[in-house]
């Protein structure tokens, strides 16, 4: 389940591709089999032995082109383990909500991003995100759980003085939000309240065919009650103080 939508973020075979706070590692896979030059770093590390796993796997099936490379490795997102200019991609998703130095990370990855470059940045949307920490303290007041829900132009805001120049956002996963609802409306522990599981089946359904009913509800609810919201955002060539 991709929440970066790559009609919207071209990615060409070679690119050098960071993705940051990788988790499962599905942004990572799904640019390894574009023909990316892909990190994952999360600092996680039993998530990084399953993403290497699958990256292995995904080498042997075939299912990366000629010329891409996959690695994933454990990191620190405000002290990346690399140069400067290192990468033409950046993807970070729904990790900007956990970290309390956001800006900090930011800056990081603006600093690891060569000029020209593109970075995405997705993070839970403000209103369903509301509902959630409204339903349940349970929901968000966990170690390494949610500790700020972003508004929009509040997110974009940090982005552009961060040396970044957006060019693009939409929301995402317009069917998960009431899933979520129903979590946390139950007990976010609760897996086995009759309507969470019926809709957790949905998900899976949907996830694994991809039938065109839900497709296009999804893209009918997206900008209703789309869960997540992303962003995509250059970095300038000139200087930050002379980008306007």
């Amino acid at each position: 389940m991709l929440t970066v939508d790559f009609t919207r973020f071209p990615l060409a075979a070679g690119d050098r591709v960071l993705d940051l706070g990788c988790g499962a590692g599905r942004h990572a896979f799904e640019c390894y089999r574009r023909g990316a030059r892909v990190v994952a770093l999360d600092r996680d590390g039993a998530e990084i032995r399953e993403v290497a796993k699958w990256f292995a796997a995904m080498a042997e099936a075939g299912e990366a082109p000629q010329g891409a490379s996959a690695v994933a490795m454990e990191g620190d997102a405000l002290q990346l383990p690399f140069p400067d200019e290192s990468f033409d991609v950046v993807i970070i998703s729904e990790v900007m909500e956990h970290i309390p130095d956001d800006k900090g990370v930011l800056a990081e990855m603006v600093r690891v991003l060569r000029p020209g470059g593109r970075i995405a940045v997705t993070v839970p949307r403000y209103g369903p995100e509301k509902v959630c920490w409204a339903l349940s303290d349970a929901y968000h007041e966990v170690e390494g759980g949610h500790i700020r829900i972003y508004k929009a132009d509040e997110l974009l805001d940090r982005m552009r003085e961060a040396g970044l120049k957006p060019y693009g956002t939409h929301h995402a996963h317009g069917l998960h939000a009431p899933y979520w609802w129903l979590k946390c409306a139950m007990g976010v522990d609760n897996d086995q309240a009759l309507p969470v599981k019926l809709y957790h089946k949905l998900l899976v359904w949907d996830i694994m065919k991809k039938p065109l009913a839900t497709r296009v509800v999804e893209q009918a609810l997206n900008p209703v009650i789309g869960k997540s919201f992303v962003a995509y955002a250059t970095k300038p060539h000139l200087p930050a103080s002379a980008v306007k």
